[in-house]
């Protein structure tokens, strides 16, 4: 039964570092299982032969293997023996890591760092790399904020396009996805060159570049339907040194403000417009009136609050509000 590439590579590296002198191809082949069962001990070995075709084979292999482990990050010396041929030792001086040194603030951030995701991906990665690093003697220990779990940090993330739009972000892969906007009673299927995620307000958005508007876009993850699709082919737009998401969403919704509305809001309810409120009176009946800025997104905002808001003034604020409540109705 032949040994697994994997076991394989695995056997020569643990030889190659626990060697003290270098070792050649034919000391190699002879103690290395799976080279011993796939061409025999070699030339010179006890009970070798030797054919050429067998070693012309070996040596194939061999160059395969250690190419692999020099790829991996492996150090792999190449030393010239007393009778002239080559030998192979990795020295553990060179294939050792630099300690790694942290300081308080840094191992409190970095613990506090590793506890704010909590989907299974990345919450076990983040997990397994403080274990390393405990295991090191870096002091990553808890008790600094011990009895204080209310505070610790999270980032809910409760849309399924989150994970497999995070790894085309990272491995820079073209995707494919229906999205739905507030408007629009049925999804459209979008193309697009994923840049970077960011939460916003509790949502979460994806910054890119939209292929069939031939423009920069930001899409709200929950308006994503159905499973994200990537693509094998490379991006056809240079992706910014800076992508500025927060800004981008916040001029959508409202933030980047050209005026005032004035709003009827259900008393006890909407606090966060009423924390952008530049003036709050009450109307009587449980209501408030409030006065808030105004710019270009704010209707996809205000219908967020359902029941508990009405648009006064200006009158096309209004009426896309009108409009987005009745696309949702249809929906």
């Amino acid at each position: 039964m032949a040994i697994a590439k994997a076991e394989r590579l695995m056997n020569l590296a643990l030889c190659l570092l626990g060697t003290r002198r270098p070792l050649s191809k034919r000391e190699l082949r002879a103690s290395i299982e799976a080279y011993a069962a796939a061409f025999g001990p070699g030339e010179g070995a006890p009970g070798g032969s030797g054919a050429s075709g067998t070693d012309d084979a070996f040596n194939r292999m061999f160059e395969r293997d250690k190419d692999d482990l020099r790829e991996l990050g492996l150090v792999i010396e190449t030393v010239e023996g007393a009778d002239g041929d080559p030998g192979y030792l990795a020295r553990r001086d060179s294939n050792r890591l630099p300690p790694v040194s942290l300081d308080a603030e840094e191992a409190a951030a970095l613990g506090l760092a590793a506890k704010v995701w909590q989907q299974a991906r990345l919450a076990g990665a983040a997990s397994g790399a403080l274990q390393k690093l405990r295991a090191a003697g870096m002091p990553l220990a808890d008790d600094p904020y011990e009895g204080h779990s209310a505070l610790e940090p999270r980032i809910p993330v409760h849309e399924a396009a989150f994970e497999p739009l995070m790894l085309a972000c990272r491995d820079r892969r073209p995707v494919v996805f229906d999205y739905r906007k507030a408007t629009a009673a049925h999804p459209v299927t979008r193309h697009v060159e994923p840049w970077t995620l960011e939460c916003w307000r509790g949502h979460w958005y994806l910054a890119g570049w939209d292929r069939d508007r031939q423009a920069e876009r930001v899409f709200r993850l929950s308006r994503i339907t159905g499973r994200v699709r990537s693509r094998a082919a490379a991006f056809t737009a240079p992706v910014p040194d800076h992508v500025t998401v927060r800004g981008t969403v916040e001029s959508w919704a409202g933030e980047t403000a050209t005026g005032t509305a004035r709003i009827r809001l259900r008393a006890g309810a909407g606090y966060p417009l009423r924390a952008r409120a530049v003036s709050t009176r009450a109307a009587g009946d449980g209501w408030d009136e409030l006065e808030i800025p105004y710019g270009h997104g704010l209707d996809a905002w205000l219908v967020e609050f359902g029941p508990d808001v009405v648009v006064l003034a200006p009158s096309e604020l209004r009426a896309e509000v009108v409009d987005r409540l009745r696309a949702v109705a249809k929906g």
